[in-house]
C-alpha cells in the first residue's frame, strides 16, 4: 500500500470503479478476487452482441481465413490474422526497436523481456491505437480497449504454460486481450508460441485455487511456480490439447484474457523469435494484480 501511495495518477481510474461497485477503497488500496465475492459483474459491463463482428471495418479487410478464425474467437479463445502487417512495417518496427534499445531507452527487464516499447515510441504506439484494430478489440473485449504494455521478445519467452488474468486480473473477469505480432518467421527451434484451444472456458484459476489467500497486509504464502504446478496438474486431468503457432513474419494472434499459453523450448540457441505482444485491458473494468495484490498502473 505505501508502494501504491506514490501512484496516484497511475491509479486513480480504479477510483470511480470502487464506488460504483460499494467498495470502499482508495486508490492505494490492495485489491484481489476476494473484494468481489457475490458484487454484480453486469453492473461495470455489457454483453458483446456476436452479430456485429462482420459489420466491423477490420474484418472487411481481412483474408478469408482470418474472417474464418474471427468467426471462431469464442470457440476456440484466439484468432489468427494472416499477414497483419506487410514485410515493410515489421521491419520498421525492428529497426525502432533496435534504435530504442541503442540509445538506452530500452532494455532487458525479467530475463529476455523488452517492456514497455510502445510508451517511449510514437511510431510503435500509433500502430497499436490504430482506429480498425481498437474497433476490433472493443468488440472482443465486449468494452473499450486500453493498450497498457508491450512486450518485445528477441528470443522464445520460453515461458510456462499460464492465464493472463492470474497476472493482468481484472473484475469482471475477462477485460483483458493479447495481442502477438510476429516481427519474422518462427519455426519450432526457435521456441514458438504455444496455447490450447477452448481453454479459456475453463475456470479462472485464482488465489483461492491454490491456497494462496493473503490480506489487505499481506500477499498469499506460495511462490508462481506453485501456481505453474497447479495449472499443469489441471490441464493434464482436463487432457486438453496443446497447439504450437509457427507464424509467417506479420501475422497477428489475439488472444482471449483465460487462453491457456506459453512458449515453447528454444531447441537452436542461434535462432531468434522475434515478436511484440500487447496487453490491452477494458477501461470500464478494476485491473489488478492476482499474487501481488496490487492495482494496475495505467497512465
Amino acid at each position: 500500500m505505501l508502494y501504491n501511495f506514490f501512484k496516484k495518477k497511475e491509479l486513480q481510474h480504479n477510483v470511480p470503479l470502487y464506488k460504483k461497485l460499494g467498495l470502499n477503497k482508495k486508490y492505494y488500496s490492495s485489491v484481489s478476487s476476494k473484494d468481489f465475492t457475490n458484487i454484480d459483474e453486469n453492473i461495470l459491463t455489457k454483453r458483446t452482441d456476436k452479430s456485429k463482428l462482420k459489420d466491423l471495418n477490420f474484418y472487411k479487410g481481412v483474408t478469408e481465413d482470418s474472417k474464418d478464425s474471427l468467426d471462431k474467437f469464442w470457440d476456440n479463445g484466439f484468432c489468427v490474422i494472416e499477414q497483419y502487417k506487410d514485410e515493410e512495417t515489421v521491419d520498421k518496427i525492428n529497426e525502432e526497436i533496435e534504435k530504442l534499445q541503442e540509445c538506452g531507452q530500452l532494455d532487458f527487464q525479467y530475463g529476455n523481456k523488452l517492456m514497455f516499447a510502445v510508451h517511449k515510441s510514437a511510431f510503435l504506439k500509433n500502430i497499436w491505437e490504430d482506429k480498425k484494430l481498437n474497433e476490433l478489440l472493443d468488440y472482443l473485449i465486449g468494452g473499450s480497449a486500453k493498450l497498457f504494455q508491450s512486450i518485445n521478445f528477441i528470443n522464445g519467452s520460453e515461458q510456462h504454460t499460464h492465464s493472463d488474468s492470474i497476472h493482468m486480473t481484472t473484475f469482471p473477469l475477462g477485460g483483458l486481450l493479447g495481442v502477438w505480432l510476429a516481427l519474422e518467421d518462427i519455426d519450432i527451434d526457435s521456441g514458438p508460441l504455444h496455447y490450447y484451444p477452448g481453454s479459456h472456458r475453463l475456470p479462472y484459476y485464482l488465489n483461492s485455487d491454490y491456497n494462496n489467500d493473503g490480506n489487505s497486509l499481506v500477499i498469499g504464502p506460495h511462490g508462481y511456480d506453485a501456481y505453474e504446478k497447479m495449472l499443469a496438474t489441471k490441464i493434464k486431468n482436463e487432457q486438453i490439447e496443446k497447439k504450437v503457432f509457427l507464424a509467417k513474419k506479420g501475422d497477428l494472434f489475439i488472444w482471449h484474457a483465460n487462453l491457456l499459453h506459453g512458449g515453447e523450448p528454444q531447441l537452436d540457441k542461434n535462432k531468434t523469435r522475434k515478436s511484440m505482444v500487447m496487453h490491452y485491458f477494458d477501461a470500464n473494468r478494476i485491473c489488478y494484480h492476482e499474487i501481488s495484490q496490487r492495482p494496475a498502473f495505467i497512465g
